[in-house]
């Protein structure tokens, strides 16, 4: 038995009878078995747009190669009396946990938000009332901001296959789609992942964890670098370690493991605005029609110079998509994007935004409290502007020329309502020079780009701090806590933090 890897270029709108009649066509042989490796859109020719699949072909008649064997994560389970607390339910916190429950560890996560059927109903509230949930929002909650986004799944990072491998099994033994294990750019879609999620959290406790929900940590108690205990609203927690994932935004947690001792220091982030534009906009610019048999829309990634001091690219683009009020705090205004699996809404978004580091928005070597006070006085302006959660904003092209808005609120996406601003002098003016610039080329590089509309604050790319950590990932100074995912300043989105947190728990599974 011999396997062979091939690739094949497919309309894309193939079958599955019209891609095994390929693999028959170019190896030559009639009984096989194959798998698809990856598949990737090329849209580099418009008249000629096709798939780009990777196959791994298995067959008696193919000669020479032998099976590849896939990377797998190898989690070593023996009964243990050894108890882990694992503060966040997003994906560094949930596969941590989910990890060291595999393993034999007596594990309970905390989550400061509600389980996500509940979170879900206060999002609606909020959209349709106005009224912020400190506890049911976008940021909060079960799944962390990952369950209200696209569901990425790509990732840059490096020397993640055997964690990655685990987290895309996980998700599709949980009900995701098969095809995110080949996709060049997977995602799930909001409406998937919150079935995920819950789906996962049933198997983690059908496995003996446990699940606070509603449950801040407040504390830590620790003596000569060991953590004793942690403090949180339903009562002070003892385990043997403590792995906390707070995500990008929990700014008190972040100040009190500051006041704690856990050692941060700032880093570079990237802060800007949100654009919108009708979706079929962007499939005739990508695709040169409207729409495409067998695509759901057309995606793009835009990166620029800008005035050449800041670098700009765009972030979180959300085809057929969704612009939310993703404020983590009652008062502070800030946007992000979503979208369902379909990607069938009318608006394509995308955050545009250019990274800085907190010493150049402040003109002074900036302490991680100062970075952390900086950002949300700015979150706060932004509320402040309109005093509630309409979101200031003006055409691309008003912001490129620095024109006075018009004063009539254009469509969007975004629930609940805009108010035209100019939204140029609400971003420092470091970041809304070079995004001027970036806008421009942008324009050049999709046309009708400058038609669109631009809109609130996008903040929550990254933290603009960093934990100090070892090579074994513990906290600096620490014997036993562990702080993962984009809450340590080290990963980005769904597969990287979820890798975060595995990398962790197999150090303690380990150890």
């Amino acid at each position: 038995m011999g396997c062979k890897r091939i690739l094949l270029k497919m309309p894309t709108d193939y079958s599955e009878d019209e891609l095994r009649k390929a693999i028959e066509k170019q190896l030559g042989i009639k009984e096989f078995s194959y798998a698809l490796d990856k598949k990737s859109l090329d849209a580099r020719k418009k008249g000629n747009i096709h798939w780009q699949i990777w196959v791994g072909v298995v067959s008696e008649e193919v000669k020479g190669e032998a099976p590849e064997v896939s990377q797998e994560l190898t989690i070593p389970y023996e009964k243990r009396n050894k108890k882990v607390l694992v503060v966040g339910s997003g994906p560094a916190g949930f596969f941590s946990a989910f990890v060291l429950q595999k393993a034999g560890f007596q594990t309970t996560i905390i989550e400061r938000g509600t389980e996500v059927r509940k979170r879900t109903s206060g999002i609606s509230v909020f959209e349709k009332t106005g009224v912020f949930d400190p506890i049911s929002n976008y940021t909060f909650g079960e799944g962390g901001a990952g369950t209200f986004s696209d569901g990425k799944l790509t990732s840059r990072s490096k020397h993640i296959g055997k964690e990655k491998q685990f987290i895309l099994h996980s998700y599709i033994e949980a009900g995701a789609p098969e095809e995110i294990g080949h996709l060049a750019h997977p995602h799930l879609g909001s409406d998937n992942l919150k079935k995920i999620i819950k789906k996962l959290r049933e198997e983690f406790l059908e496995l003996g964890g446990k699940i606070l929900f509603e449950t801040l940590l407040e504390d830590l108690k620790i003596e000569n670098g060991v953590v004793q205990e942690a403090l949180t609203t339903a009562g002070p927690i003892h385990a043997d370690y403590f792995i906390i994932a707070p995500g990008h935004s929990a700014y008190e947690t972040y100040r009190m493991l500051i006041h704690r001792g856990i050692n941060f220091k700032t880093k570079n982030f990237a802060i800007g605005s949100r654009v919108e534009h009708p979706q079929p906009m962007i499939n005739d610019a990508q695709w040169g029609k409207e729409s495409l048999p067998g695509v759901l829309a057309a995606e793009y990634r835009l990166t620029s110079p800008g005035d050449g001091k800041l670098p700009v690219y765009t972030f979180c683009m959300c085809p057929g998509g969704i612009v939310v009020p993703s404020g983590s705090y009652e008062n502070t205004s800030v946007v992000n994007g979503m979208s369902y699996y379909s990607r069938r809404a009318k608006f394509a978004n995308a955050g545009v935004v250019a990274g800085v580091h907190p010493n150049e928005l402040m003109g002074k070597e900036a302490t991680p409290l100062e970075a952390l006070q900086w950002l949300e006085n700015l979150e706060q302006a932004f509320y402040q502007y309109s005093n509630g959660y309409q979101v200031p904003f003006c055409g691309i092209q008003d912001f490129i020329n620095k024109k006075e808005p018009s004063q009539n609120a254009e469509e969007t996406s975004y629930p609940l309502g805009l108010k035209p601003a100019p939204l140029w002098e609400l971003l420092p003016n470091e970041v809304s020079n070079t995004m001027r610039e970036a806008l421009k080329g942008f324009g050049r590089k999709i046309r009708g780009y400058e038609k669109g509309n631009i809109m609130g604050l996008e903040s929550k790319t990254s933290a603009p701090i960093q934990a100090l950590r070892e090579e074994n990932n513990l906290c600096s100074g620490f014997q036993n806590l562990y702080l993962v995912g984009e809450g340590s300043g080290y990963s980005g989105g769904i597969v990287s933090s979820g890798a975060d947190g595995i990398k962790a728990a197999m150090t303690i599974v380990l150890s």
